[in-house]
């Protein structure tokens, strides 16, 4: 007569089904339930060992600089994208890149600041008295035409940034706008996200 002690069962009455459940459950446990990677991509998966320690104390700084200018190269690449990892302070957030894009969309009078004020500079230095008297009246009226742009800019800037975010403080955001108006477009950092007269 053969004695079964409780909870024990004989091993011919294991059934193939729960042998299977068996084996698959011990594979996913070891970490065989995928396939084998082939050897490109665990290689190109594995870092390696990591680089030797410099040698001299020249070696050391050559390489701290290299991580240095690397770093450097990696925040400026990331604030020209608007990354606010990357961003200073006064560029940070949702509503000053709404700013941004509001100034960006339109043509603003402040973009030729430079422009003209480098024309009136010459013109102020030519002898003649006819034309220092043109390059001042030039200058004149782009300040009368800059400031009644930057008024419409500052308003629709505050309408837009009401519109988007209500309850957001518009404090500061105008003088934001205006001076990026000032700029060349290309000069812009950020550059420019929007292209000019795109519907926000």
């Amino acid at each position: 007569m053969k004695l079964r002690l409780p909870g024990r069962r004989d091993r011919a009455e294991t059934t193939p089904d729960a042998s299977a459940e068996l084996t698959e459950q011990l594979a996913k446990e070891s970490g065989k339930g995928r396939p084998t990677p082939k050897r490109t991509e665990a290689q190109g998966r594995r870092t390696g060992p990591p680089p030797p320690p410099p040698t001299t104390r020249k070696e050391a700084y050559k390489r701290m600089r290299a991580q240095q200018a690397s770093r450097r190269t990696d925040a400026r690449q990331g604030a020209a994208r608007g990354d606010d990892s990357y961003l200073p302070a006064r560029d940070r957030g949702p509503v000053r890149k709404l700013v941004r894009d509001v100034v960006d969309s339109r043509r603003n009078v402040g973009s030729f600041f430079l422009v003209i004020a480098g024309v009136a500079l010459i013109g102020t230095v030519v002898p003649n008295l006819t034309v220092r008297g043109y390059a001042s009246f030039l200058l004149f009226a782009f300040f009368l035409l800059l400031i009644v742009d930057s008024v419409v800019l500052s308003r629709r800037i505050t309408k837009v940034v009401t519109q988007r975010f209500p309850g957001t403080r518009t404090r500061g955001l105008a003088w934001y706008g205006i001076s990026r108006s000032t700029m060349i477009r290309r000069w812009r950092f950020p550059k420019p996200d929007v292209a000019p007269n795109a519907e926000l």
